[in-house]
């Protein structure tokens, strides 16, 4: 029991907001390595904590782009448990992932936004996570090759208050039309350019780069739209218990993270397999 629970220490120590650094055999997707400073790598090392105790300072953290709203009732995290009497998906290669290790079953199974024949894919992740940085290129390098049937969300997480404002200006700029040009941006203008933006004034100043007006911002930062996008982020959260970033949900049922799965890679490969498996139950 002891060394069970060093171990457990251990791995909190070594995966800081809820995800993994890859491992050392495990090299960047093409054209990730310009977006991943050793400056910001060092700081990913450095910023060892559970994402549920992180209070973002000014350190560099980070993710990739979309949107992320589901009308559902919203349960507590405690629904977030492992169903760990369900057999595996058929579809997910069981000598690799093993449900209740590699991921876990949500009880009861959430409601999502995704029509028919569609599953949905929900990145959790906040733009002050060095974890989420270092993983946006691999999920954009993983949109390129998933199946039409995958429906990938983002949902920015809403722990602190400097963390709500991150995730204020994410459905801003997806108000704006401006996210898909704007949320790398975000990322590396905190993790590379060491601005972390923790008011609204210099929010407002890093989207002028972006040709969006005082005015506009403001209006867009304080509009209904995005304050019901930021409540139902939260709920999101709360729903699917996520504790940590950069987390994966797939359609309202699988939970998993890097630190479970042991690399960014492998993260990706098993929210693939859990996703296909999805799909074929729902097309019997």
């Amino acid at each position: 029991m002891r060394s069970k629970n060093a171990f457990l220490l251990v791995a909190l120590l070594l995966f800081g907001c809820g995800g993994s650094q890859p491992s050392q055999n495990q090299s960047p997707p093409a054209n990730a390595a310009a977006q991943q400073p050793a400056a910001a790598a060092a700081t990913a090392d450095s910023s060892q904590q559970t994402a549920a105790q992180q209070v973002p300072t000014a350190q560099p953290d980070a993710t990739s782009s979309e949107q992320a709203a589901t009308d559902t009732d919203s349960q507590t995290a405690a629904s977030a448990q492992t169903d760990t009497s369900a057999s595996a998906p058929s579809a997910v290669d069981s000598s690799k992932f093993k449900e209740g290790v590699q991921y876990y079953r949500l009880s009861p199974v959430q409601p999502t936004s995704t029509g028919p024949g569609k599953v949905e894919v929900a990145e959790f992740f906040m733009y002050s996570c060095p974890h989420c940085y270092h993983f946006d290129p691999y999920v954009a390098q993983w949109l390129k090759t998933v199946p039409d049937y995958i429906h990938f969300i983002r949902v920015p997480t809403v722990w602190n208050k400097m963390v709500k404002l991150h995730a204020q200006a994410y459905y801003t700029a997806q108000v704006l039309g401006k996210l898909k040009e704007m949320h790398t941006a975000f990322f590396r203008e905190m993790h590379v350019n060491n601005n972390y933006m923790q008011t609204e004034d210099s929010l407002a100043e890093f989207f002028a780069k972006f040709g969006v007006s005082k005015e506009q911002f403001k209006s867009a930062f304080d509009s209904f739209a995005v304050h019901e996008k930021v409540q139902r982020a939260d709920e999101l959260a709360r729903r699917y218990g996520v504790d940590a970033t950069p987390t994966m949900v797939v359609n309202g049922k699988y939970v998993t993270n890097a630190s479970m799965t042991g690399g960014y890679d492998s993260l990706l490969e098993l929210v693939t397999q859990l996703a296909a498996s999805e799909h074929a139950a729902e097309s019997q």
